[in-house]
């Protein structure tokens, strides 16, 4: 097993990356066993029509955030095939009333830095813990636990 693959889960990059990578955290998060591809799949597409959904409740607080026409966003959020982003992480832990925690690779310290934090107001601790990669694909960090280190130089 290469070292990469007990720190993250493949998950596909077919445009529901983020909703897979948080709903197979909030398995792993709750002692669940991991989810089969259709399992997750269908978790995830729940998942996305319940955080947009959730955009559309708190369009007050969310619009201002949301690139472009709010309505035409969230419109394209629906489709399967989008991508999500900040706000649909946020969303994400208010559906799931968890902390979300995303991970990124510093190359200069070889370590798993937390670039950003969600829903920290159900809690801070036992995050769902998601790898984003910096071009727009996000994995699951088998891993749940914080501060991993990498024990050598890898290239993702």
């Amino acid at each position: 097993m290469m070292f990469e693959e007990r720190i993250r889960s493949g998950i596909p990059g077919d445009g529901r990356c983020l909703f897979r990578s948080v709903v197979h955290g909030d398995c792993l998060r709750s002692g669940k066993p991991s989810p089969s591809e259709a399992d997750e799949r269908e978790l995830a597409d729940e998942l996305r029509a319940k955080v947009t959904d959730e955009l559309i409740k708190r369009r007050a607080d969310t619009e201002w955030f949301v690139e472009g026409d709010f309505d035409t966003y969230v419109m394209q959020m629906r489709l399967p095939h989008s991508w999500g982003g900040e706000p649909e992480l946020l969303m994400s832990s208010h559906v799931l009333q968890v902390p979300i925690a995303v991970h990124m690779l510093d190359k200069k310290t070889n370590s798993l830095k937390v670039i950003a934090e969600y829903g920290q107001e159900y809690g801070k601790e036992n995050p769902v813990r998601v790898l984003y990669h910096g071009y727009g694909h996000y994995d699951i960090l088998k891993n749940q636990f914080g501060n991993l280190q990498l024990k050598r130089k890898n290239r993702w």
